[in-house]
Order: C-alpha cells, then sequence, then structure tokens
C-alpha cells in the first residue's frame, strides 16, 4: 500500500510506521518535523500544520491515511475533505474516552458517546478530551461514509510511552523494596502494548475494514495483584506489596491515575466500567496479545535506557515530566499507612532511596 500518516514520530505512530515497513508498505509522514525529525531516514516525509497548512497533502493520493493526531473537529474535518477524493479508507484514531458513562461495566461500541454543551469548545481538557474525540469522529464520517476505520483504544503502553501511566510500576517494582499498592489487590485493569495496537490496526487497513472498534487488553482479566506480581516475577524477586485503602489514599491527597497510574477509585461507582471495556469485537477481527512479560520487560528496558541516556535519540528523562508519586511521598505515605493500622512496619523497613 501506499500509506500516509499524519503524525507518525511519537509512541503509536512510530509503532504504526514500524508495523507498515514491516509488512512492506510505502509509508509517508506528515507533521511539523516538531518531534523527532531525522526517525525513519528511509520515509518520505510532508511537513505542514494539520491545523491551516496542509499543502503539502495537495494533488497526493494514497491507498489509506491513519490519523494518530487528531484532537478539533475542525482540523479533522479538514484533513477528511482534502484526502476525500485522494485516498480510499481513512483510519482515524479516537478514545474509549468518548463514553459517556463508565458506572456500568462491559462497555460495547454501541454505548452512548459524551456530548458538550458548546460543540466549538477547542479547549482540551480532561472533561473535553472525551466528547471532542466523538465528534471528530463523526467529522470523518460525515466526510467519507463507509470508508472509515474508528479506533477507540484504552490505555496504551510500551516502549516509547511519553506517559509514565504504566512505565511507574515496572520502574518502582525493579527498585525492590516495599511497594505501594493502591485500593483492592483484586481491582481489574486494563491496556494494550502499542506493538500489539499498530500491528493490528495496520492489518485492518490492509484489509480495508470500516466501522467502530474498542481495542484495550489483555483478552482475559486482568488484576492489579496479577500485575504487580508479573512485574515482580519478571523484574525483580525482592519487592513486596503494601495493599494502602482506597479511602486513606484520598484523603491523603494522592492523585488517582497520575500520582499511582493504574489506580481509579470505585468507591463512589462511577468508574466500574472504565476497566472493563469489552472489546470482544476487536478480538474476534484478529487483535492479540503478547505476554504480559514481555511488555514490563520491553517498558522496562526501554526506560533505562532513556533514563541514563544510553538511547541514540532525542528523548530522555528530562524531557518526559512525570507526576507519579516520588520515593521519599511514598515513603512518607507508607509510614502514615503504618502507623494508622498500629505498627510502624518494622517487619518492612523501608527507606526513601528504595
Amino acid at each position: 500500500m501506499q500509506l500516509l500518516i499524519l503524525g507518525g514520530t511519537i509512541f503509536l505512530g512510530r509503532h504504526l510506521v514500524e508495523a507498515a515497513l514491516t509488512r512492506g508498505h510505502h509509508v509517508t509522514l506528515f507533521n511539523r518535523g516538531r518531534h523527532h525529525p531525522d526517525i525513519f531516514p528511509e520515509v518520505e516525509k510532508l511537513r505542514g500544520d494539520r491545523d491551516g497548512d496542509l499543502t503539502a497533502l495537495e494533488g497526493r493520493r494514497w491507498d489509506a491515511v491513519i490519523d494518530t493526531s487528531g484532537y478539533l473537529p475542525r482540523v479533522v474535518r479538514a484533513s477528511a475533505e482534502l484526502l476525500s477524493s485522494n485516498v480510499d479508507h481513512y483510519t482515524f484514531v479516537s478514545s474509549i474516552s468518548v463514553y459517556n458513562d463508565f458506572s456500568q461495566p462491559g462497555i460495547t461500541e454501541t454505548a452512548p458517546v459524551g456530548a458538550l454543551e458548546d460543540p466549538a469548545i477547542e479547549q482540551v481538557t480532561g472533561e473535553t478530551y472525551g466528547p471532542l474525540k466523538a465528534l471528530c469522529e463523526q467529522a470523518v464520517e460525515d466526510v467519507l461514509p463507509g470508508r472509515v476505520l474508528t479506533i477507540r483504544p484504552g490505555l496504551i503502553v510500551g516502549p516509547h510511552d511519553p506517559t509514565d501511566r504504566f512505565t511507574y510500576w515496572p520502574r518502582r517494582i525493579a527498585r525492590g523494596g516495599e511497594v505501594l499498592a493502591p485500593g483492592e489487590p483484586h481491582a481489574l485493569t486494563q491496556f494494550i502494548d502499542v506493538r500489539d495496537l499498530a500491528a493490528w490496526i495496520v492489518r485492518l487497513v490492509e484489509a480495508e475494514a470500516a466501522g467502530t472498534y474498542n481495542a484495550t487488553g489483555p483478552a482475559a482479566p486482568l488484576t492489579m495483584e496479577q500485575l504487580f506480581h508479573t512485574c515482580r516475577a519478571t523484574l525483580n524477586n525482592n519487592a513486596w506489596f503494601e495493599w494502602v485503602g482506597e479511602e486513606f489514599l484520598l484523603d491523603s491527597g494522592v492523585q488517582p491515575w497520575t500520582e499511582l497510574p493504574l489506580w481509579i477509585p470505585l468507591g463512589d461507582g462511577k468508574s466500574a466500567g472504565f476497566n472493563t471495556v469489552d472489546c470482544s469485537k476487536a478480538i474476534e477481527s484478529g487483535l492479540t496479545f503478547r505476554p504480559l512479560s514481555e511488555t514490563i520487560l520491553r517498558t522496562y528496558a526501554w526506560d533505562t535506557e532513556v533514563t541514563t541516556n544510553q538511547q541514540p535519540s532525542a528523548e530522555s528523562r528530562t524531557t518526559r515530566p512525570t507526576t507519579t508519586l516520588r520515593p521519599e511521598r511514598e515513603h512518607e505515605l507508607l509510614t502514615a499507612w503504618h502507623h494508622a493500622a498500629g505498627h510502624q512496619g518494622d517487619q518492612y523497613p523501608i527507606t526513601p532511596e528504595q
């Protein structure tokens, strides 16, 4: 195929390029050239700006386009309109955040999506991100009816993740010692390895698949306890877990999801469906998942390379700001938790350096 990728240099985009090249496709990237401009020297690069300068796309034709960088419906519509007569197939990467209600488990692709009181809003926040993505989906479908593949991933993890939303846990558990584990051990969690997601998307594009697919994993339910124990077995057996109650963490001002990634409080009953999204449609279409231990090991190896500046790229820890729990803060919380429970943690003494 002649494949156009809008973006293509950050996380999912770069893995899509790798997957497409592996399968023998010819790839063109369109972006501003601000992030890793020298990556993929064998790939054609077109420079421009989705918000106002699409000139480089004019007069060209591709078999398919994958849009990894669409957040505002106005901007996405402009790209779709320009490309509508120049591509046969359009893939839009959306998000499970489009759904309006996460209080019930087993959300399928037919569940209602969120809406904005003012559809003209263009400020992307935690509250507007999902509804704006839903409007982007609709914009592409309006322009290219029946030719659109919409992918709604959950949390994407793996090498080159610019956030610490998963990487925190392999890094922390590899450090060993007593680990603050949030909430309930049997709480479910969902995420997908970026390499599995990218390879599957490319296969769907090859098949000119259309429609909407939830895309997260794994195939079988995974608990936080299972994740942590797999991290320990993979990286460092000298780590143990202190499960700290949800109410204590919230009362202590700990921010779910950001300070302690993957942790979503369940006490309010509003989030039961966030980590139980139904991905059976994607699995039936060929989505597969590598072993969890492989995702953990490769993510940790990449993170270590970046942290020690051994990776020959523009990535570095200094360019990846983190909001996750600092070691000294974890130590404070564990000390307070042990004290509240009536002991000082003498069984498992820790230091902030651990």
